[in-house]
């Protein structure tokens, strides 16, 4: 079999030979990945992966380095000693990580992976999207990253279920969508997370809340209010609750629920759940709400919902009315208002037939604040407002804001300008924090003091 059959058959499409004088720096790439791909091969050959992979993961990259430099002697490629430690490290990426991407997982400035296709692949760094010039060789060896993400956490994906939520070792966010729902090629974005978990202290760092935000929120959680942070995509949800987690005490136990997994608990009694999608067979689906049942039986002192999305916010509800308070989720909404809303209309969808006001007392009795967080056009991601939960009027739930943050223009640099306040209202579970021994600063409520976001 010669070189360019199996180079074909391990990648799955055609080496392809680029004779066109106008398409210089095409060849230049195609050679380039053909020695790549032959090196790769050739290290394989070599090589037991089921030994490697024993090997501590620092003297596993230092035995394979050895060897892939051996290799390119061996086949006696031509390449200056920069160009020989890309491929050695390229090839390296391909046989212990996810090939390409690898240099963008590094990257601790990226937030967001979007692979749109295999020639294009985008970053976003501080807010902003831009596009890289990373490429992958084709389809098909994108398709093989994707599937080695996929098994790694026992999914699957193919054209029957050409859909699929995954996760990486660092417990980054992993969406793969494929043909035929994807028309011009496999689309994977990956949600990353810092290496290093935030806390309240970077949130005031960054701009994202004031120091007596920062006092309320710690105080809300130690004394077990029902929490729920709203926002819409890349808002900064799943990073506010794992801030508000990190106020729980180690002494309770806590039970976090997934679609998959993704919460970063700092609590040393923590257990984690996940759902399960169906099987190749349509059988063997294993719904949150299924999960959120099944928790109300192990003890929890906290149930967490990573994101309330469907039949399981009634469950949820029950469980925050029923002694389980304290607990804490997030859902998809652009204001306080909607937040409820959305929750009323999940409630509606499980086909439970419930008088709409009962709903909202339901809601109104189990949520005890509403937490808006977003993003901004300069990139920045904000508390926008904290809103207590007061109760019903009539057949409308009641809200109040306490803190909330102000734009007032744009600055020349694109950056928002604006302010964090207090509204003046006393929030009424302030009772409630004073009884838990939980003192609040003088003057935390008061309107005139503005916190300006400054450049």
């Amino acid at each position: 079999m010669s070189l360019r059959d199996r180079l074909q058959m391990h990648y799955g499409e055609p080496v392809h030979e680029d004779t066109s004088a106008s398409q210089k720096n095409t060849r230049d790439d195609q050679a380039y990945q053909d020695i790549k791909l032959r090196a790769h091969l050739a290290l394989l050959d070599q090589i037991d992966l089921k030994l490697v992979e024993k090997l501590p993961p620092t003297q596993r990259r230092d035995e394979l380095k050895c060897v892939a430099e051996k290799v390119l002697v061996a086949e006696n490629v031509a390449l200056n000693d920069a160009e020989r430690r890309n491929v050695v490290r390229d090839v390296l990426d391909e046989v212990l990580g996810l090939g390409p991407l690898e240099p963008l997982l590094a990257d601790p400035g990226v937030s967001d992976i979007l692979v749109n296709t295999w020639e294009h692949v985008y970053v976003e760094r501080g807010g902003k999207l831009e596009e890289t010039g990373i490429r992958f060789s084709g389809n098909a060896h994108l398709m093989k990253i994707i599937d080695k993400i996929v098994s790694g956490v026992g999914r699957r994906i193919d054209e029957s279920s050409p859909m699929v939520d995954a996760r990486l070792a660092d417990g980054s966010r992993v969406n793969v969508i494929i043909p035929p729902l994807a028309v011009d090629g496999p689309v994977m974005s990956i949600r990353r997370f810092g290496a290093k978990a935030l806390n309240m202290q970077d949130l005031i760092g960054l701009q994202s809340l004031t120091p007596p935000m920062a006092h309320l929120l710690e105080g809300m959680v130690k004394a077990r209010l029902n929490i729920l942070v709203s926002g819409g995509t890349g808002s900064g949800k799943t990073t506010m609750l794992n801030i508000l987690s990190g106020c729980i005490g180690a002494d309770e136990r806590v039970v976090t629920i997934e679609d998959t997994a993704e919460l970063r608990m700092q609590q040393p009694h923590v257990v984690r759940l996940e759902s399960r999608p169906a099987n190749i067979e349509g059988k063997g689906e294993i719904s949150q709400r299924a999960l959120v049942k099944n928790a109300l039986r192990m003890r929890p002192d906290r149930i967490v919902v990573g994101e309330v999305r469907g039949a399981e916010a009634i469950d949820m509800l029950q469980a925050m009315n029923t002694g389980h308070d304290g607990s804490l989720a997030t859902l998809h909404a652009n204001t306080p208002r909607d937040a409820l809303l959305r929750l009323e209309n999940m409630i509606a969808l499980t086909g439970i037939s419930l008088p709409a006001r009962t709903t909202r007392q339901m809601i109104a009795s189990a949520v005890s604040v509403v937490l808006q967080v977003g993003r901004l056009s300069d990139g920045k991601r904000r508390l926008l407002s904290l809103q207590e939960v007061t109760g019903m009027e009539g057949d409308v739930v009641t809200m109040q804001e306490i803190f909330s943050f102000r734009q007032t223009g744009m600055a020349p640099d694109g950056s928002v300008r604006g302010y964090f306040c207090a509204t003046g209202t006393r929030p009424r579970f302030c009772e409630r924090l004073q009884l838990k021994g939980i003192a609040l600063p003088e003057g935390i409520f008061d309107p005139q003091r503005h916190y300006d976001v400054k450049a």
